[in-house]
C-alpha cells in the first residue's frame, strides 16, 4: 500500500468519526444538481488531492455550522420573553472567555447577543465570597466605545457565584475583538479595574428587520416632540427623536404614556432615555422586539407633561382621610408641625403631579417654599400609587392654608402616527 492510500484510510477514518450537519446532505445535493455535467476523466492523482481537500473542507465547515445549534446555558432566570425566545433558536454567540482577578474570583464572559440597537452580554462571576460589588463601564474595540445602559445580576444559594445580563449600545460591524472594563470592589475595600478581550464574529449579528425614517411632529402643552427614526431588532425595537419641550424634566417619565401598537396591539415599553446636547434633547424609546408577521404599526402620544394653573388655597386643617380636589387631582394633608427649621408640612398627591409656586399663608403673611426635605412614594388602600413629600417653610407659625399656584403634570394628547410597515 502506497503513502497516498494510506493517507486516504487515514482520513476515511476521521470522516467516518464526523457527523455532518442535517443541512449539508441539501446543500451538497443543490451543488452537484447545478454543475453541468462533463464525460472527461481525472487522472487519479487529481481525484486524490481533490479528495483530501474536500475531507479537510467537511471537517473545516462542520465546526462553524455546529456554532449555530449552541445556546447560552444558565442564564433561563435572567432571560425573558424575547431574548429567552432567541436563546432558545441558537441566536446568540457562546464566548466562554475567562479571567482571573487578583483577589482570586474568576470573570466569564460566557456568551453575547448582538443587533443593530443593542449588545447583550451575559457573565458569570465565581469563586466569590460574598455578593461582592463589580461593576462594568463600557465595551470597546475598533471603531467600538460602547456605553452600558440597564443590567441585572442575581446570586446563588451557596453566595459562591454571580450570574448577570448588561446592556450595551450597539458594537461596530468592523470590531472582531472586543474588551469589557470593569471595576471590583475588594474584600479590603479597595477598588481594582481590569478588562477582559473576547473574540466577536459580526457575521452572526442579528439581522435589522425594520429601519426607516418616521420625521413626524407631535405638538404638545409646552412643545414638540420630533419623531425621527424607528430600528427594529430581534431582540428590540427603538424609536429615536428630539424633544423641545419647556417643562420635560418636571415628571419623572415624560414618555411613559407614548405607544407603540403592532397589529393594534401594545408592545410593551422597556425604557425611556433623554440627552442633553447643543443642539437640543434627544430622546430613545425602548420596546419589545415586533410580532414576525407585520400587517400595521401605529405610534400614539396618549399624554404628556404639561402645565395647569390652579392658584388654590388649601386649608391646612383639611385631614389625610378627606383629599382636597385641585383641578380634578387629590392633594392630602397628612402634617403640619413646627420644627427648629421652621414649619414642615406633609403633603401627598397623584404621582405625575409637580407643584409650581408654592406658598402658606398665616400671621406671619405669605412665606414661600424654602425646600423639600423628603420625597417618597406609597401605594394607598385601593393600590393607587402617590407621591409623599415633606416642604420646610422659614415661618414659626403654623399657619393657615397651604396656597398653589400651578402643577406640572401629565395631561392628554391623543395624537397618532401611521408608520408604513414595508
Amino acid at each position: 500500500m502506497d503513502d497516498i492510500e494510506k493517507e486516504l484510510l487515514e482520513r476515511k477514518k476521521q470522516l467516518d468519526e464526523i457527523k455532518a450537519p442535517d443541512e449539508l446532505e441539501g446543500r451538497l445535493k443543490l451543488a452537484l444538481d447545478a454543475a453541468p455535467a462533463t464525460k472527461k476523466v481525472m487522472p487519479k492523482w487529481v481525484m486524490t488531492i481533490v479528495a483530501l481537500f474536500f475531507l479537510s473542507l467537511v471537517s473545516y465547515n462542520y465546526n462553524g455550522l455546529a456554532y449555530y445549534g449552541k445556546k447560552i446555558i444558565g442564564f433561563d432566570d435572567l432571560m425573558g420573553g424575547t431574548l429567552a425566545e432567541l436563546n432558545e433558536e441558537g441566536m446568540g454567540q457562546t464566548i466562554g472567555q475567562q479571567v482571573v482577578l487578583e483577589d482570586g474570583s474568576q470573570l466569564t464572559v460566557d456568551g453575547i447577543m448582538t443587533d443593530a440597537n443593542q449588545l447583550i452580554l451575559y457573565y458569570t462571576l465565581s469563586k466569590v465570597k460574598d455578593q461582592e460589588d463589580i461593576t462594568f463601564a463600557k465595551i470597546t474595540g475598533f471603531l467600538t466605545d460602547s456605553n452600558r445602559g440597564a443590567g441585572t445580576s442575581m446570586l446563588n444559594e451557596e453566595q459562591s457565584e454571580i450570574k448577570g445580563e448588561l446592556f450595551f449600545d450597539p458594537v461596530s460591524p468592523f470590531a472582531k475583538k472586543l474588551m469589557l472594563e470593569f471595576t471590583k470592589l475588594t474584600e479590603g475595600g479597595a477598588f481594582m479595574s481590569g478588562s477582559i478581550s473576547f473574540p466577536y464574529d459580526p457575521n452572526k449579528a442579528m439581522q435589522t428587520e425594520i429601519k426607516q425614517n418616521i420625521k413626524k411632529k407631535v405638538k404638545v402643552d409646552k412643545g414638540k416632540i420630533n419623531f425621527k427614526t424607528i430600528t427594529a431588532t430581534p431582540t428590540v425595537t427603538m424609536i429615536k427623536g428630539t424633544v423641545d419641550v419647556e417643562n420635560l424634566d418636571r415628571v419623572q417619565l415624560p414618555f411613559d404614556k407614548v405607544e407603540l401598537l403592532a397589529n393594534g396591539q401594545s408592545v410593551e415599553l422597556l425604557g425611556s432615555g433623554i440627552t442633553s446636547s447643543l443642539g437640543g434633547a434627544k430622546f430613545e424609546l425602548r420596546f419589545s422586539a415586533l410580532p414576525k408577521k407585520l400587517d400595521s404599526l401605529e405610534l400614539v402620544v396618549n399624554e404628556f407633561v404639561g402645565y395647569t394653573t390652579v392658584n388654590e388655597q388649601i386649608p391646612l386643617s383639611t385631614t389625610a382621610e378627606q383629599p382636597f380636589k385641585m383641578n380634578g387631582y387629590d392633594l392630602w394633608v397628612k402634617d403640619a408641625v413646627k420644627t427648629d427649621a421652621g414649619v414642615e408640612i406633609t403633603i401627598a398627591t397623584d404621582e405625575d403631579v409637580l407643584l409650581d409656586d408654592v406658598s402658606v399663608e398665616g400671621q406671619d403673611g405669605i412665606v414661600p417654599l424654602e425646600t423639600t426635605l423628603r420625597q417618597n412614594y406609597e401605594t394607598t388602600e385601593n393600590e393607587k400609587v402617590v407621591k409623599v413629600r415633606t416642604l420646610l417653610f422659614a415661618t414659626d407659625a403654623l399657619p393657615d392654608t397651604l396656597q398653589i399656584k400651578g402643577m406640572h403634570h401629565m395631561k392628554a394628547v391623543g395624537e397618532k402616527i401611521e408608520i408604513p410597515v414595508k
